[in-house]
């Protein structure tokens, strides 16, 4: 029996924030992945987006943040996040560690009215891929003029600009090891053409919340979303795929991924 399938998580899950990075180059959409050290305990080697847990110092700084993002974008961080009900500063805080684990991962300054919530992603019971949990807040931001973005060596060891399906592709390959957060949020990608695109349906749609639902079986797993026959939530809230099934030492939907992109 696979030990993976046999396990339960009890604790709650972290909190967590990532920042899906865009850019413009050459009249295509990319956005910014980093290799994450081996050194680290969660996703080692796997390409992710910048991000990371929340810090108790950015609760102590979330004053000016709540403040800003309440005159620019006039709303306030519980709002924009879609959860009415979280705690003003923890919310304010989600958009310090968004920007905060951006500067320190890649160099790029981010401020909090230049994120736009995405998604919020919460880590199952059941584990798939790691024996940890993360209630992870997903914002999206397009590259600031003037600035350039490079891995910090420390908890990145590599990066690269990459149009999401070139990235999809590459995992399909199993050239780069891809979590499914990643693998669903590079599927919504590749229906945008460009960063404002993608920065204007942010803006005026309502970031969704994924709590995926695990099928274990033996020897494999599958991970269904909403509006999948087998999750609990009948309405799919993103496109793409309902679940992603483990076979071949990776996550992939059961039609493959030609089925939603053209790889």
């Amino acid at each position: 029996m696979n030990k993976l399938l046999e396990d339960h998580i009890a604790e709650e899950p972290v909190n967590a924030a990532s920042v899906i990075l865009l850019r413009d180059h050459h009249n295509t959409l990319q956005t910014l992945l980093l290799c994450r050290a081996n050194s680290r305990t969660v996703m080692n080697s796997a390409w992710v987006f910048p991000g990371g847990k929340l810090d108790d110092l950015d609760l102590r700084d979330t004053d000016s943040v709540q403040d800003s993002v309440q005159s620019k974008l006039a709303a306030d961080a519980r709002e924009l996040l879609n959860e009415p009900d979280l705690n003003p500063s923890l919310a304010a805080a989600l958009f310090v560690t968004a920007c905060r684990e951006t500067l320190e991962e890649t160099g790029v300054q981010l401020k909090a009215p230049q994120l736009r919530t995405w998604s919020r992603w919460v880590t199952p019971n059941e584990p798939s891929m790691m024996k940890k949990r993360f209630d992870a807040r997903f914002f999206v931001a397009k590259l600031p003029d003037g600035q350039n973005a490079a891995h910090d060596g420390v908890e990145a060891t590599d990066s690269q600009w990459i149009t999401a399906r070139d990235a999809l592709k590459s995992y399909a390959t199993l050239k780069i090891a891809l979590a499914p957060p990643q693998i669903m949020t590079l599927i919504a990608l590749t229906k945008f053409n460009n960063a404002q695109e993608c920065i204007d349906h942010a803006t005026h749609n309502t970031a969704y919340t994924i709590k995926p639902h695990v099928i274990k079986t033996e020897g494999s797993r599958t991970l269904t979303y909403p509006g999948d026959p087998s999750h609990p939530d009948e309405l799919q809230q993103m496109p793409g795929p309902t679940r992603l099934v483990w076979q071949q030492d990776h996550f992939e939907p059961p039609e493959g991924f030609n089925a939603y992109i053209d790889l």
